[in-house]
């Protein structure tokens, strides 16, 4: 599996190559600045890019628009964002096309090994991977007034941010210490109260209940 990599960090961008290479990823390129990783996206087709918000020259924006700009090339284009902050616009333009695999990890949340290598291979196979702090932040643009969202009670709204998590119906009621039937019956509410189809493809699932939670209908 092909990563481009794009952190402006030497010492954070060091271990996160020899950390991948060490679970089995081949490093295509990884760079530290918006022009370096434009030209990586386009010229090496990666199977997946991780890559941070914020990248030199201007320390705005110029991962996301680099990764943006090459999903609209690429479709599809897996994408696992590494930020400081929970980006809501950012979100929502990842989320905008409802295709390929996305991510958004939090830098400071990622507490292991084992649970960003998993990230970078769920959004590669097209999955999904939200820190749960961006998924709340999401839901709480939707609480408080009279739409959809507000009729879900406080059990399906814990599914729904574990669903949006990239959460399959069996890993939610294994966390939730609950049936599997019941988790499918939360999961059926969930998606009659929002007004979604509903689907057994959990990365289809979760992307048309996040694309709903940030635009609304």
């Amino acid at each position: 599996m092909r990563v481009v990599l794009a952190e402006d960090l030497f010492l954070l961008r060091d271990g996160l190559v020899r950390l991948l290479q060490a679970h089995g990823f081949e490093i295509a390129a990884a760079v530290g600045t918006g022009p370096e990783l434009a030209a990586a996206l386009a010229e090496l087709d990666p199977d997946v890019a991780v890559v941070d918000v914020r990248l030199p020259p201007t320390q705005t924006d110029e991962g996301l628009q680099c990764a943006l700009d090459a999903r609209r090339k690429r479709p599809g284009l897996p994408v696992l964002v590494l930020s400081q902050h929970v980006e809501q616009l950012y979100a929502r333009e990842l989320l905008a096309d409802g295709t390929g695999g996305i991510g958004y990890l939090l830098k400071d949340r990622v507490f292991d090994a084992e649970q960003f290598v998993d990230a970078v291979r769920r959004v590669a196979a097209g999955g999904t991977a939200m820190d749960p702090q961006v998924i709340q932040q999401l839901l709480a643009r939707r609480s408080g007034d009279d739409r959809p969202l507000a009729r879900l009670t406080p059990r399906e709204r814990e599914v729904l941010e574990l669903m949006a998590q990239g959460r399959s119906n069996a890993a939610i009621a294994g966390k939730l210490v609950v049936t599997e039937r019941a988790i499918a019956k939360h999961t059926a509410n969930i998606f009659a109260k929002l007004g979604l189809e509903v689907s057994d493809d959990d990365n289809r699932r979760v992307l048309a209940v996040l694309a709903y939670l940030d635009h609304g209908r």
